[in-house]
């Protein structure tokens, strides 16, 4: 890993390249003084009492860099949306509101998420189709400024990048060439509950489903009574709010429903057995 570092990163454009492994700092100090003798200087030990990480902020920025939302010094702030077709950045004034008019206020905000978009793109590693959603702005020549503004914060980026040209309302559509994986897919895992969707189905929603499961497992059944294994949210729920609902099946069908609450069920997660 740190050779590749070296290899990817470690330029001209590198103030230093800091480590923490005496015997890594041996080795790198060694390759660079054979290899690339002119940086040698910019590679220097650690040797402080703090965690590496802790000392240099990178903690911070590592989970600043995983986060939907970031925040820009104004107040105002970007949002980041990664899926598998394509990334969406969408910018919003927030908390700044200016001390002169609006479209002043849109303009320095677009152009400070400018400035932010063209890090988190580097620093998250991402690449693809990208769609930037600026403020809209009435004036031609403020699109052009920040049109400008993204083309020269791009110009330092490794990756090749394309930028069309920005929309009426705001619109930016880009490509930036994928290198490696994304920091979210290197460093993350698709969330075991909700298997990466970002949401799951709501207590109440899986209520209906849980009833409208029991009335099909009534119907021509024997047997008297239902057992219902559910998640303990919806088991509160069941016992509660959609009593009403449980109530009137029984009466339907002349059958009884003993709810069960296992908290170790996934909330969409139900079974219905007839006993």
């Amino acid at each position: 890993l740190v050779f590749r570092v070296i290899r990817d990163i470690f330029t001209r454009d590198i103030d230093k390249m800091v480590i923490d492994v005496p015997e890594e700092y041996q080795r790198v100090k060694e390759f660079i003084d054979s290899y690339i003798p002119q940086l040698s200087r910019r590679v220097k030990a650690y040797d402080g009492d703090d965690p590496i990480f802790e000392h240099y902020g990178v903690e911070i920025e590592i989970s600043r860099a995983l986060g939907r939302k970031v925040w820009l010094k104004s107040g105002g702030y970007i949002i980041i949306d990664q899926t598998e077709a394509l990334t969406t950045i969408d910018v919003n004034t927030g908390r700044y509101v200016g001390k002169r008019s609006l479209e002043d206020t849109i303009l320095k905000t677009n152009l400070e998420a400018v400035r932010e978009i063209a890090y988190q793109l580097r620093l998250r590693n991402i690449g693809g189709i990208i769609i930037l959603d600026f403020i809209d702005m009435e004036r031609e020549d403020n699109r052009r400024k920040v049109y400008s503004a993204l083309q020269e914060a791009l110009a330092s980026d490794k990756a090749k990048t394309t930028v069309s040209h920005i929309s009426p309302i705001g619109l930016i559509e880009m490509t930036r060439k994928r290198i490696r994986e994304s920091l979210g897919r290197t460093l993350c895992e698709p969330c075991p509950y909700c298997e990466g969707r970002g949401y799951v189905k709501s207590s109440r929603t899986i209520c209906y489903e849980v009833l409208r499961e029991i009335r099909r497992a009534f119907t021509g059944a024997t047997e008297k009574k239902a057992l219902v294994t559910v998640n303990s949210v919806v088991a509160d729920m069941l016992y509660d709010e959609e009593r009403q609902g449980v109530e009137e099946l029984e009466r339907e069908f002349q059958k009884k429903i003993v709810i069960k609450a296992d908290p170790n069920l996934h909330q969409e997660q139900y079974e219905v057995v007839m006993v």
